[in-house]
């Protein structure tokens, strides 16, 4: 994290952007129609006002009033700076009156304005008491996310909730930077008790140059495509860093980081050189190696399960595609074996062969128009109009790939641990036993009247089992063992099978808290502020009746009085009765000017707004400058439309002419959250720049969108979008 250093050398940390500190601590700049609205003055608020005696004090206080209202916090006004707003004021509320004096109100009028608006809207300056709360908050925030940005939401939230008005930006910088100050102090101090030194030298063995390369650079590269070599490389760091994975499990919970620390942390290994990580506290550059491991190891074990799940669907597709290319053989085979079947059919009609020729003659001629086993397969379809098994066929090739899946995938069964929610599961069972036996470099033929079966469905024994030369029915192994491979396949992309080591296919469970932890629920549920859940439900059910009631009250009291709009109300003797405009089927659903408009695919829409805003440039390789990958614009809005049409990179790489690896490649190593949440702040700051952003306000009031649809929000909400942050414990 960079810091800046004050007037008093003191460090603080640069939390917010200009634009973000401007939108959050900047008074507000009001149009014709913010000044109608915030400095319209209810009757409690003329009350107030006429408390005051000079018109310059008097307007001063409007003025407070609708900034205060704008953002509930107060501003040092120069009336020079905010000459439009006074104007309106004076003009609105004092029979535009001409006032020269624009010097502010003393310090003592101003605070006692201030006390006046607090009172009326139940709001409390930040006291010392309500910075202690601030404090204790920033240091509960920073337990679940050392992210500067997180915590300074946090702050804001709790300000909002218990109606405090927000102190200077420097104060939250300082609790902000106090709180991970406090929290890297508690790490150092349990790292120094529960680190051996053979952990401190394992660690530090990450930071050596070895052959002109460091250990920790060379785990940073993942892999490049899902080749037999790359995945076995990555294996190959999983197996080097296992050790330091255990003790990463074992520290880490002892340490109580959260999982969005540990990749925050984690992050941060990549983001620096190992230069920069050796000039940072020795201590802090430990935690961020174990968080590093812990979640380098979960991301190999991704890397190898979307490896083993593209490769089974390779094999799948690969099988499909011979076995249509073999059933079109054998129809075409077969339809000019039914032209020779007709020249068979006419010996029987054929007047220049004598009566009395000998069977066995005619059956030679026959068999020289078409051989013998080919005519009896003709006949036996023509007799039960029998079709041809697409799947026999696809079993037959997966007969052919056996050596080639076996050598990509048993690798990989070998390597990733992977559970189920039952424990009692026919198809677990199974891929247990394979595994203990690939783990023992055991084959499957000796154990085949072993293997558990209980799985197989009854229309897949006929094609896993076979015929041998007695007629018996026996087990073939190999395509035994596909079956479960595609089954398992299946099953992890539902999400039916877990690896608890990995992040992208991990239990919703495993992010649970422990049950030990949950023993303690009241406690936890009160730092976090969710009262709600902790009270009664019948006094929750009540008290939601009573607002419940209000609001219906205050509905059709605007219903009654006329002042929603939206509401049709029909007079019918001494009863009125009120329904609201619906849409008739006859009337167009869109203007029929867009009907004149051609479609447009999506991404010639994304590769458009990228030439206007350029947020293709937000998503930056995870790997900084180590990336190999370079960025290409078209495979990234492919991954786009991909995850944002929940169609999935599997389809998109089937109906596209992006390979699947190049896509999941690009996927994984640009799109995350943080370069999705910085392509949006690009986008929406574009689109709320176009003249026509304003044209879709309700009542001249910008509101939160979904869909493209507009709604009004119940609260204020101020979400500052994150930023790629850097290291908050220099």
């Amino acid at each position: 994290m960079a810091v800046e250093k004050t007037g008093t050398q003191q460090k603080r940390l640069n939390i917010l952007g200009d634009d973000e500190f401007t939108a959050i601590f900047g008074r507000p700049h009001f149009t014709y129609e913010d000044r109608c609205h915030y400095f319209l003055l209810s009757q409690p608020e003329k009350e107030l006002l006429q408390r005051l005696r000079s018109v310059h004090s008097q307007a001063y206080f409007v003025l407070q009033l609708g900034y205060f209202k704008a953002k509930h916090q107060f501003f040092v006004l120069d009336l020079q700076d905010v000459a439009e707003d006074f104007q309106y004021v004076l003009k609105e509320h004092f029979n535009n009156s001409e006032l020269t004096d624009f010097r502010p109100i003393d310090k003592f009028t101003r605070l006692r304005q201030q006390q006046m608006i607090l009172e009326l809207f139940s709001y409390r300056s930040c006291g010392t008491e309500e910075r202690e709360q601030m404090r204790k908050k920033a240091r509960q925030a920073v337990t679940v996310s050392v992210k500067p940005i997180f915590i300074f939401r946090e702050i804001m939230d709790f300000l909002s909730e218990q109606c405090i008005v927000v102190p200077g930006y420097s104060f939250m910088q300082e609790t902000v930077g106090q709180a991970i100050t406090f929290e890297q102090n508690r790490l150092i101090a349990m790292m120094q008790d529960h680190l051996k030194q053979s952990h401190i030298d394992a660690l530090k063995a990450l930071l050596k140059d070895s052959q002109g390369l460091y250990e920790v650079t060379q785990l940073k590269r993942e892999p490049k495509d899902f080749s037999l070599k790359e995945i076995q490389r990555e294996m190959d760091r999983g197996q080097q860093i296992q050790p330091l994975y255990q003790l990463a499990q074992e520290l880490l919970s002892t340490l109580g980081i959260s999982n969005e620390s540990i990749k925050y942390f984690a992050s941060l290994v990549d983001y620096y050189s190992v230069y920069k990580l050796k000039r940072l506290d020795e201590w802090m550059v430990y935690v961020y190696l174990l968080c590093f491991v812990y979640y380098r190891y979960q991301r190999m074990n991704d890397n190898l399960i979307s490896t083993f799940i593209y490769n089974v669907r390779r094999y799948i597709e690969e099988a499909k595609s011979a076995a249509k290319d073999q059933v079109y053989e054998r129809y075409a085979e077969n339809h000019q074996d039914m032209k020779r079947v007709g020249e068979v059919l006419k010996l029987f009609i054929d007047d220049s062969i004598a009566s009395n020729t000998p069977f066995r003659d005619i059956q030679e001629k026959a068999f020289s128009i078409l051989e013998r086993p080919k005519l009896a397969t003709v006949a036996d379809q023509i007799v039960i109009n029998a079709k041809w098994d697409e799947s026999a066929f696809q079993w037959e090739h997966i007969d052919q790939l056996a050596r080639q899946f076996k050598r990509h995938l048993r690798p990989l069964i070998r390597m990733i641990d992977l559970t189920a929610p039952s424990g009692h599961d026919s198809l677990m069972e199974a891929i247990y036993f394979i595994t203990r036996s690939f783990r023992q470099n055991k084959s499957l033929g000796p154990y085949a009247s072993d293997l558990p079966h209980q799985f197989l469905p009854n229309n897949v024994k006929r094609y896993i089992y076979q015929q041998d030369s007695d007629g018996q029915k026996t087990l073939s192994v190999d395509r035994y063992e596909f079956f479960i491979y595609r089954l398992l396949r299946n099953r992890l992309e539902a999400g039916d099978v877990f690896c608890r080591d990995s992040i992208r296919f991990r239990s919703f469970e495993d992010d649970l808290i422990e049950d030990e932890q949950w023993q303690q629920k009241e406690k936890l549920m009160a730092d976090v502020g969710l009262t709600t859940v902790s009270q009664p439900i019948r006094d929750h059910l009540a008290e939601l009746e009573q607002r419940l009631e209000a609001r219906i009250t205050e509905v059709n009291h605007r219903i009654a009085s006329g002042d929603n709009e939206q509401v049709q109300i029909k007079n019918r003797g001494v009863h009125n009765r009120w329904t609201l405009p619906y849409t008739r089927d006859t009337d167009s659903i869109n203007h029929s000017f867009f009907d004149t408009l051609k479609s447009v695919d999506v991404g010639s829409v994304l590769h458009y707004v990228n030439q206007r805003c350029q947020f293709i440039e937000s998503f930056d390789h995870i790997l900084g400058r180590y990336a190999k990958q370079t960025k290409e614009e078209q495979v990234l809005i492919a991954g786009l439309i991909a995850w944002g049409t929940n169609m999935g990179l599997g389809r998109m790489g089937e109906i596209s002419d992006i390979g699947y690896p190049l896509l999941v490649a690009t996927s994984d190593n640009f799109i995350r959250l943080e370069t999705l949440k910085e392509a949006n702040d690009r986008v929406s700051n574009a689109t709320s720049q176009l003249s026509i952003f304003h044209h879709f306000d309700i009542h001249e009031v910008i509101h939160s969108s979904s869909d493209g649809q507009k709604f009004e929000t119940g609260i204020h909400t101020i979400r500052p979008f994150e930023k790629s942050i850097p290291n908050p414990f220099r």
